[in-house]
């Protein structure tokens, strides 16, 4: 069985302490609870396309086998991150190791929304390393997360990339099950995302902490009049930045669905983009006319979304 503190995140919030107990569930670190994922991925020169060369997975974790559907991308590498357990429930603890290199450009995402369930005791967390080495590209587009009732998680995502990489990586947050009247009714959704480059030093540290039962969603500065708030990093040196930057940001003024933004990152590192709207599937449309964008900048080809069908 892998040791539990191989996937827990070393730096678990102080909000968290509350729950830190077990009662009526299956206990932390039990078979089915700790989730894990590695997947390492390079160029094939003589294939002459990326290709999967290290690839583990424990349930409840799964990640497909690489596809190669793009029309623009043949040599891309395209892989699906499955959940048989349709969820995380409460005391899961999950990681995924993600790691590119020798020139390899992949996109992955999940089979589909990544579904936080009640909890009456404990918590869930989910950890990501994410490593794109010299020269690599990676789209990290998974769905949204949807918060249930009485959820709490923490999300760490630690991002090291090399300064000739180029990594996209997004998130999507929602307000919880909508279609059964749940709007903001968890317990706490902490999300923390650090990047460091090939050095090692931190270039960017960004927390989301929500707990909707102690403060007002609907609150300006918060939400306000929205629902659905999207984070989008594009983590590059390329010479080109500025131009994505000011392309997004002339693609999402004449959005009229979504409001956001899109600004230059600490130690101009790349950028981010916030996203605020009231409905996941215009969210995710728009960050794929962001993929477009940058990969017509980058890569210079076009995206035409992803096939999950």
């Amino acid at each position: 069985m892998t040791d539990l503190k191989f996937v827990e995140p070393d730096d678990i919030p102080s909000e968290f302490s509350a729950y830190d107990h077990k009662v009526a569930q299956l206990d932390v670190g039990k078979t089915g609870k700790v989730g894990f994922i590695r997947i390492k991925l390079e160029k094939d020169s003589k294939k002459n396309k990326t290709v999967v060369t290290d690839q583990y997975s424990q349930f409840p974790l799964y990640i497909q086998k690489a596809l190669y559907y793009d029309e623009f991308l043949p040599s891309m590498a395209n892989l699906f991150i499955m959940s048989p357990s349709g969820g995380i429930i409460q005391g899961d603890r999950c990681r995924i190791d993600i790691t590119l290199t020798n020139q390899a450009v992949c996109h992955i995402t999940t089979q589909g929304a990544t579904r936080i369930y009640k909890m009456n005791s404990n918590y869930a967390t989910q950890l990501f390393n994410i490593t794109v080495n010299k020269d690599c590209y990676l789209e990290f587009i998974p769905d949204q997360l949807i918060p249930y009732q009485n959820s709490r998680y923490y999300q760490k995502v630690e991002l090291n990339i090399e300064d000739s990489a180029t990594l996209v990586y997004s998130e999507i947050l929602t307000p919880g099950r909508v279609a059964m009247g749940e709007f903001f009714s968890y317990d706490i959704c902490y999300l923390k995302t650090i990047c460091r480059n090939n050095d090692k030093k931190t270039k960017f540290l960004d927390n989301f902490l929500l707990e909707p039962k102690k403060q007002k969603m609907t609150t300006l500065g918060i939400f306000g009049n929205y629902t659905v708030l999207a984070t989008i990093y594009i983590i590059s040196k390329n010479n080109s930045v500025l131009q994505i930057k000011e392309k997004i940001n002339l693609a999402l003024q004449d959005n009229a669905e979504v409001n956001g933004g899109c600004t230059v990152l600490p130690h101009d590192c790349g950028l981010v983009v916030r996203l605020l709207g009231n409905s996941s599937e215009e969210i995710k449309t728009t960050i794929y006319g962001i993929i477009r964008i940058v990969r017509k900048e980058i890569l210079g080809t076009s995206f035409n979304g992803v096939r999950k069908t």
